[in-house]
């Protein structure tokens, strides 16, 4: 029965988990609120309070899984992709565990984990599966044919749906991390009160950068016309712009799907909290005869339960690394 710890230290959370066996115990997460005030993630600041929160959320994690950390078989940690000083705390700290251990060390792909998420709980989806990762930094669409067999069919060429999310907040004038707000707001809103154009890019590859200057623009004109309007339309603009960015993403996987013959569909990555995506997902499941896989919250944003597991079925693997090991700031799935 290994027991693997996991850490995640790619961005602007510290997160360390305990599986044992395959199943998570605990998956502590300290999340960062320094970068409210700079309306984005600060990469310098993010490293600093990773290094203030890592011993207390491995501590953390250790205990709620009553464990000792000498019942640890080995360290599992994000080498990448992500900021580089962000991913240079949980690297160090991990290699330095597993030295003081002796036990081995596993390097984990931030995006492979995202996907492998899905195994940690049931119903868990069969081989192959298509999975759209979407996040901050990745919108993309993957086949996975295995564990560690994963083929890049599609992804962003600009802005990733996470980004286009936070940065039309930021042009609502909606605090920073927008996205859920624009969520939020989009609730008690009209998706058909305004229309912003569709992308047209051709094969499975996304693109948002055009959608946001016409959002840009959109907000800028209303404004001029109305220096009230976002005030008094905002759930109705909330819902709009929501609804262009999950259609976008809903038609590329529709097309994905076509293309593959696969009708096993997951989503992950931060974007997948999104409550509009789940939504639009579920009814693609009904209209289309697709079989969805959705994460549970805790799984979505960045978190060390799918380092965890992506670590225990590496140690199954046999698949370490040694202490010259050093985190990648891209790395692709």
């Amino acid at each position: 029965m290994p027991v693997i710890l996991g850490i995640e230290s790619s961005c602007d959370e510290t997160s360390a988990s305990v599986c044992v066996d395959g199943q998570i115990l605990s998956n502590v997460i300290a999340n960062q609120t320094v970068h409210e005030a700079f309306g984005g993630v600060v990469p310098e600041l993010a490293s600093r309070v990773h290094q203030q929160n890592i011993i207390p959320a491995v501590h953390k994690a250790i205990s709620d899984a009553k464990i000792s950390k000498k019942d640890i078989n080995a360290v599992a940690f994000t080498r990448g992709p992500g900021l580089l000083g962000s991913l240079l705390v949980g690297t160090s700290f991990a290699k330095s565990f597993a030295l003081g251990l002796n036990i081995p060390l596993i390097d984990v792909n931030h995006m492979q984990a995202h996907i492998l998420a899905h195994f940690i709980d049931d119903p868990k989806p069969q081989f192959p599966f298509l999975c759209l990762t979407v996040s901050g930094g990745h919108t993309q669409i993957v086949k996975v044919n295995d564990y560690f067999d994963m083929e890049l069919i599609g992804q962003t060429t600009d802005d990733a749906a996470g980004e286009a999310f936070d940065k039309a907040a930021k042009m609502l004038g909606l605090p920073y991390p927008g996205g859920p707000l624009i969520d939020k707001y989009a609730k008690e809103g009209n998706p058909n009160a305004y229309q912003f154009p569709e992308p047209q890019i051709p094969g499975l590859n996304f693109s948002f950068s055009g959608l946001k200057t016409a959002f840009l623009y959109f907000v800028r004109d209303k404004q001029k016309e109305n220096p009230n309007f976002l005030e008094e339309n905002m759930a109705d603009v909330c819902a709009s712009i929501q609804y262009r960015i999950i259609s976008v993403l809903i038609n590329k996987l529709k097309k994905a799907v076509k293309e593959t013959g696969i009708n096993q569909v997951a989503i992950a990555g931060g974007v997948s909290a999104n409550s509009g995506l789940r939504n639009a997902l579920l009814e693609a499941e009904k209209k289309w005869k697709w079989q969805v896989f959705i994460p549970q919250f805790q799984y979505c944003t960045d978190n060390a339960a799918m380092i965890a597991i992506v670590g225990y079925h590496k140690y199954l693997k046999g698949e370490f690394v040694g202490q010259e090991v050093s985190p990648l700031a891209r790395w692709s799935v």
